[in-house]
């Protein structure tokens, strides 16, 4: 594939301020590191796979914005955005185009595009940190790449190198560094978007699609952070079901559950938890996955999350939590179903330790109480965080900001 222009690289989008400049005078000073420290070795299975018809990190075009704004201080999850973004256009005939840095501004689409009218669309969610000597992290990244792809090809969208996206990412976390926060409670999210930008009416594959990262300030995700949440479970909505999308990062998944969640409010709560089937299994908790850390019916202490069957999102800190706590070996750590009555008959029993959800942008967030079938149920959840919830959260804030040495790590 040829290189494409600058200017054709941002047709259909409206930049302003920009000026392009080289990929070499552009590179800012930033040290990389050795494998050990986070870097994918060269036979990592994830790393470049050439196969993959893709776009290329080597070939990034930058314009960068004359015009940069005030940084101001930490804002609330969402609302203040970096100076530049990354967008990359492919279409069936030519393929994946050069990967653009540009200003941050509006994308200009067709009122046809299927992502608008069909839902063909998905993101990611991932952070940068800033650890006390100033080095800049990103925590376990190419699982989100992986989940994306997964995404991608649940929705039609097509195929791309996971190690060649993050490599721009990391270009355009890079450019934006002064954007990340001085800050432990604070930090820069990374929001990959896919989307289709097929012109046409009809349901159907795709034949052009765009694929942009924007990064926003991040603060504390939840307004309620001096106590526990509180959830509300009624089986009458379904987050997600078998043969669905439940595992996928896409935009659907969460734009219906805004009926629920105000419903929630309702009640008194500022969460729901995601009931599933006759049993009424629990499954997520709002847009966070689920802990219950209980004495379990055999008698065992035990640290329990449904297992990935179809519904569950395969999270990033989901993971790290298993894999940390089975580590340390002192209790059993299971994926398996959990149902309300096994939660309300552990409840009656004393059985519960906690519960808590955990994602992304919340990190870890306890439980306090669940609103089910006319009923509050006390979790015992003394404070925020209680011993094992602070012992994760501080271990996994260890690693992120880079004090613990892991190859969980990925230093920009």
């Amino acid at each position: 594939m040829g290189r494409v222009s600058t200017q054709a690289a941002v047709s259909g989008l409206e930049a302003e301020g920009a000026h392009p400049v080289s990929l070499a005078s552009q590179r800012p000073a930033v040290r990389r590191v050795s494998c050990s420290e986070g870097k994918l070795p060269a036979h990592h299975p994830q790393m470049a796979d050439n196969s993959i018809p893709s776009f290329k990190a080597a070939d990034l075009v930058f314009q960068l914005s004359s015009a940069p704004k005030t940084k101001p201080d930490v804002v609330d999850f969402g609302t203040v955005f970096t100076d530049h973004m990354l967008t990359i256009e492919w279409s069936v005939t030519e393929g994946w185009q050069d990967p653009l840095i540009r200003p941050f501004g509006n994308l200009s689409l067709h009122p046809a595009c299927s992502s608008l009218h069909y839902g063909i669309q998905l993101f990611e969610g991932l952070k940068v940190y800033r650890g006390a000597d100033n080095r800049l992290c990103l925590f376990r990244p190419m699982l989100n790449m992986s989940r994306m792809a997964n995404s991608a090809k649940r929705a039609c969208l097509p195929d791309f190198d996971q190690s060649e996206l993050l490599e721009c990412i990391r270009r355009l976390v890079e450019i934006e560094q002064d954007w990340v926060p001085h800050s432990d409670s604070a930090s820069l999210y990374i929001r990959p978007t896919f989307i289709s930008t097929e012109p046409s009416l009809g349901v159907k594959k795709p034949a052009r699609a765009l694929l942009y990262v924007i990064l926003c300030q991040a603060g504390s995700y939840f307004h309620t952070e001096a106590e526990a949440l509180s959830l509300w479970a009624d089986p009458k909505y379904t987050r997600a079901w078998k043969g669905g999308t439940g595992d996928c990062k896409m935009g659907g998944n969460y734009g219906c559950s805004l009926i629920a969640q105000y419903e929630a409010v309702d009640y008194g709560c500022q969460q729901v938890l995601w009931l599933y089937g006759e049993d009424q299994q629990i499954t997520e908790a709002g847009t966070m996955n689920i802990f219950l850390h209980w004495i379990n019916d055999d008698g065992e202490e035990e640290l329990a999350t449904p297992p990935l069957d179809g519904i569950i999102l395969p999270g990033v800190t989901r993971q790290s939590i298993l894999e940390l706590t089975r580590e340390w070996g002192e209790f059993t750590v299971a994926e398996r179903y959990l149902t309300m009555s096994q939660l309300c008959s552990a409840l009656e029993q004393q059985r519960v330790k906690e519960m808590f959800g955990s994602g992304t942008a919340c990190m870890i967030c306890p439980i306090g109480h669940v609103v089910y079938q006319g009923e509050n149920l006390h979790l015992p959840c003394q404070d925020k965080q209680s011993q094992l919830t602070s012992r994760i959260t501080k271990e996994l804030t260890d690693i992120q900001c880079g004090r613990t040495p892991s190859d969980w790590t990925f230093l920009v």
